[in-house]
């Protein structure tokens, strides 16, 4: 399937032109380009800086698939080819959730507000972390991709634990914002999606820093002892 990624990354991304192209007659001229948390427009413009905005983010979304996929070639740690199945398909998973972000971006302006709410657009974020996170625990190191401290890049037993434990923390915690996000109102669930976003980023390292502080002070020890 992975070999097809690079041709099916393509049409996913013109979707949303193809439906901005569908709809564009009927779009006024003056569309909302910004919604509030409610779900509000508080920002406008015409109808060439929407297709500018959803041209760039459709081109951004292929050139993330394309980046992860051949960031390998250039990266100099020796298990850098065994992690590209893991980032192409990361980088898949980022085109097809770019692509409908642009979707429902397209279709709040054509009906004037957010009609799915702020909140299902962080689920989908959370779900997306989830998938990350299914991806992390067996990745290799690597200077491009994962938890890039100094800890795990200059010790591949600290990076093999710790995207081991981030793996499983980001699996369950994309899947908790994604189901928090959905249950609470609009505002709360900003709130939370930052805060948990916040935990997943600083407990993996704050976990890698103390596996090369017990590393550092085992080191002291078998020094001392010798």
């Amino acid at each position: 399937m992975n070999k097809y990624f690079k041709w099916l990354v393509w049409p996913i991304a013109f979707v949303p032109g193809i439906y901005l192209a569908a709809k564009w007659n009927s779009l006024p001229d003056k569309v909302a380009m910004h919604f509030d948390l409610k779900g509000a427009p508080d920002k406008y413009g015409n109808k060439t800086d929407l297709l500018i905005m959803i041209s760039l983010l459709s081109l951004m979304s292929v050139g993330i698939y394309f980046l992860l996929s051949n960031i390998y070639k250039i990266d100099p740690k020796k298990y850098a080819a065994e992690n590209k199945e893991r980032l192409q398909r990361m980088g898949f998973a980022i085109s097809i959730f770019v692509s409908a972000i642009c979707c429902v971006i397209i279709y709040s302006t054509i009906k004037g507000s957010m009609q799915f709410g702020i909140r299902y657009i962080f689920a989908g974020v959370g779900l997306l972390f989830c998938l990350i996170g299914n991806y992390m625990h067996n990745m290799k190191p690597n200077y491009f991709a994962g938890l890039r401290v100094p800890w795990t890049l200059n010790n591949e037993e600290n990076w093999r634990k710790t995207h081991l434990m981030a793996g499983k923390l980001w699996f369950a915690g994309g899947l908790l914002i994604g189901i928090v996000c959905i249950l609470l109102p609009d505002t709360l669930s900003v709130i939370m999606f930052f805060a948990l976003t916040l935990v997943l980023v600083i407990i993996p390292v704050i976990y890698s820093y103390r596996l090369y502080k017990n590393n550092k002070e085992a080191e002291n020890k078998s020094r001392f002892s010798s």
